[in-house]
């Protein structure tokens, strides 16, 4: 069909991967950092210009990298919000998803609505600080002259796509993008009014939503622009995940989601409910300790995470009877918000750096196979699960992952997967408007190369390591996992 371009503008960087819009093979990259100014958390920017997201996008496509392009598609960091006035310039600068100031206006907003089980009804999420809702929130309550300006809304993949599109009258966004805001709904397919004039203080202009094959429309020179996406949802699609596939992502905290046929109302809020970028939904569980928790156990032990794993493997399944609950940051899921890590099972023979290490990697794999069968247990199949992050290519993590998470585990060798699921999105939109591609149906791309590890023998005992591992928990917190 032809040659198609997909975009990433992360929090630091643009990315561009131009691929084959039959095979989805790659023909050429760019890359640019974004230069920002405003505060930061965590090393990374709160606030910023998103100007600076067009300054990297043409250093990113400078030397002729988008040369022959027929369409472009976008994905963008999740959870920022642009406030426009009635001009359709910003009020303040974009604020990001990693901004922890609306902590408090999340608080306020589940009460307003009647506590969390009305929010999961309501749009398939409880409000989280980092949720465009409850930056409108944050905003009303400490900018209110920026508020009351605010005439309309969009998230960053939205204002991206606008701009390449020369601003024009219609604003559009994407169901995944939609999903993710605290007033659309993943189930209803519809947008809740009532919830943003409930945290901003009035009603706002927001923009159409967008099916899957669906352009956002055509730049003057005839490029297709397609509806663009979320990181999550982009990256799902580069990859090539469905129905029966989960996602591990192991970052600082962590989180699992997976492939759906329906959008799932969880009256505890542990289940956040997002749609994906194909017309399925992607129940996600998130977790506030995993990779940080290896940090620990590594600063603990006087090594980085490459001697952890070392150490890890010379241990034994159970660690030789040490059971670490790995809250050290209080957790999400269970919902435990102000305890601590617990490490049980110290005796003498217990006590060596193997078995701490191994304990370590048992724990934080233990807590994310919770948040898998939080999944399961809500109908969600989960035959294989890929492995992101960087602590996803640790040899302790392959090797102990397939036992304790009941499923053959994937992990896919490093790639701009968030751009490749644009560029993907891109070809179908293209081969859709040419009647090329059914609009139901992404191209058939080859999927990601991997190395795949099963369970094998060590399945039962894996198997045994999660039940002991349960029964600490449960005895530390009982009925906690009452969701």
């Amino acid at each position: 069909m032809g040659i198609v371009a997909g975009l990433d503008s992360s929090y630091e960087y643009t990315r561009i991967v131009v691929c084959d819009s039959d095979s989805g093979a790659v023909i050429r990259q760019g890359y640019a950092a974004h230069p920002f100014e405003g505060g930061t958390e965590g090393g990374r920017p709160t606030e910023t210009d998103p100007q600076a997201w067009l300054m990297s996008l043409g250093e990113a496509a400078a030397g002729g990298v988008l040369e022959g392009v027929q369409a472009i598609g976008v994905s963008a960091q999740q959870n920022g919000l642009l406030a426009l006035d009635s001009g359709g310039e910003l009020v303040r600068p974009a604020l990001l998803g990693n901004d922890k100031r609306a902590q408090a206006a999340a608080a306020d907003l589940v009460d307003a609505l009647g506590g969390r089980a009305a929010w999961a009804q309501a749009v398939g999420s409880v409000p989280q600080a980092a949720q465009p809702v409850a930056k409108l929130r944050w905003l009303a309550r400490t900018e209110p002259e920026a508020a009351a300006r605010t005439a309309a809304l969009m998230q960053p993949h939205d204002w991206l796509v606008w701009q390449l599109l020369g601003r024009p009258a219609r604003r559009t966004t994407d169901r995944g993008g939609a999903s993710g805001t605290g007033y659309w709904s993943a189930a209803t397919g519809a947008y809740r009014p009532d919830l943003v004039e409930l945290a901003l203080g009035h009603q706002v202009a927001l923009p159409d939503v967008l099916g899957p094959a669906e352009p956002a429309g055509y730049t003057p020179e005839g490029l297709l622009i397609s509806a663009g996406t979320g990181e999550t949802m982009a990256a799902s699609l580069g990859l090539g995940i469905g129905t029966g596939d989960a996602v591990v992502s192991l970052g600082a905290s962590g989180s699992a989601f997976a492939v759906h046929h329906e959008a799932l109302a969880d009256p505890s809020g542990t289940i956040t409910s997002f749609a994906d970028a194909t017309g399925m939904h992607l129940p996600v569980v998130h977790i506030s300790n995993a990779v940080r928790v290896l940090r620990g156990a590594a600063d603990l032990l006087s090594t980085d995470l490459e001697g952890l794993s070392q150490l890890a493997l010379k241990s034994t399944p159970g660690s030789h009877g040490l059971v670490f609950l790995p809250y050290l940051e209080g957790e999400r899921t269970p919902a435990l918000p102000h305890t601590a890590g617990t490490l049980t099972g110290l005796r003498r023979e217990s006590m060596k750096p193997e078995h701490m290490a191994r304990a370590a990697f048992e724990g934080m794999l233990c807590a994310l196979a919770d948040a898998l069968d939080v999944l399961r247990g809500r109908g969600v199949s989960v035959q294989r699960v890929f492995l992101l992050g960087a602590a996803a290519g640790l040899p302790a993590v392959q090797a102990m992952a397939p036992a304790l998470f009941g499923a053959r585990v994937v992990v896919p060798e490093p790639a701009d997967y968030a751009a490749l699921g644009a560029a993907r999105q891109a070809a179908w939109a293209l081969g859709a408007a040419h009647g090329q591609l059914p609009a139901h149906e992404p191209p058939r791309w080859q999927g990601a190369a991997a190395q795949i590890f099963d369970a094998g023998e060590e399945g039962p005992v894996g198997q045994a390591v999660r039940q002991q591992y349960v029964a600490v928990r449960e005895q530390t917190h009982p009925g906690a996992f009452a969701v």
